[in-house]
């Protein structure tokens, strides 16, 4: 049975994980800091935003990083949204731009969009000040329930396992 991208990418080696001991608290705080870091609204900064988060929480780094890379398209597509919930709570003027005008202007020339945009990402950054704390304590919530039962599942069928294979030692004596 071909298992989803979904299962492979990411379910897969949050498992690989709890059979190692690491708790689901932990896991579920690395999942969640990577997700909320992740999708930071400043491209190109939430590598380090991670790695920081990791480093203070003890956190475990490949987990935190995973997560933060695999919500990339997240952060593009929230990047506009966060743009345009900061003008409105500064009731600035809208800044007229796409993604993708944003993202050609650049990779044309850096120091001209950073000029451009700087007062764009203010704002963003101050929606995602106002959105992060909440998001991030509802996934840890959903995180760290769902990963306990995961963990009480993995025990479970470790330990049905061992028994299986010590019958199967048994009945060959």
């Amino acid at each position: 049975m071909k298992q989803s991208f979904f299962h492979r990418r990411l379910a897969a080696p949050v498992a690989v994980l709890l059979t190692q001991g690491i708790t689901p608290e932990k896991i579920a705080l690395s999942l969640s800091f990577g997700i909320v870091l992740g999708v930071f609204p400043l491209l190109g900064s939430t590598t380090i935003l991670c790695a920081a988060a990791a480093l203070t929480f003890r956190l475990n780094l490949p987990a935190i990083q995973f997560v933060n890379y695999f919500i990339y398209p997240l952060q593009l597509i929230l990047l506009v949204p966060l743009i345009r919930l900061g003008e409105k709570l500064f009731r600035a003027m809208p800044l007229r731009l796409s993604l993708a005008q944003m993202l050609a202007m650049v990779r044309a020339n850096l120091p001209h969009a950073m000029a451009t945009l700087w007062l764009a990402e203010v704002h963003a950054i101050a929606a995602w000040l106002l959105i992060a704390p909440p998001a991030f304590l509802l996934l840890y919530f959903v995180c760290s329930r769902v990963l306990r039962q995961a963990a009480r599942r993995a025990i479970r069928d470790q330990g049905t396992k061992v028994v299986n294979s010590h019958s199967r030692t048994l009945d060959g004596l």
